[in-house]
């Protein structure tokens, strides 16, 4: 009887570790996908667009918002679809800007909502 519950538990210890690698590879996987979206050409001109649709001389000299990058920690699926991303303006924390990038009937990447920090609005506002 005890080597039977000893069995039972140990078949019950080994799915559940199998179930739990299972979905920590899937995730990996599925954030791999994103990171590849978000790397994307199609990602590049949704961003260049939504920051000039914010500073009309972004990435410039001229411009409030001179250069980005993407806070690759930031990308996460949204739950109502599409893939949230943080992009940081001229290397700063606390110049951020963020997209939920989607897909829209054509299959085409698009900026499906997003804001930007208080601290890169006031920059903005000033500068207009």
């Amino acid at each position: 009887m005890k080597n039977k519950l000893i069995l039972l538990i140990g078949i019950i210890v080994i799915v559940c570790v199998g179930i739990g690698g299972k979905i920590v590879m899937d995730s990996k996987k599925i954030q791999e996908e994103m990171i590849a979206v978000v790397k994307s050409d199609g990602a590049k001109q949704v961003f260049e667009n939504g920051l000039k649709n914010l500073d009309q001389k972004a990435l410039t000299p001229e411009g409030v918002i001179q250069s980005y990058e993407i806070d690759y920690d930031s990308i996460e699926h949204n739950p109502m679809g599409g893939i949230n991303v943080t992009l940081l303006a001229n290397k700063k924390n606390d110049l951020y800007v963020f997209f939920t990038l989607n897909k829209n009937n054509e299959n085409i990447l698009v900026d499906d909502g997003g804001g930007n920090s208080s601290e890169l609005e006031k920059l903005l506002e000033d500068k207009n």
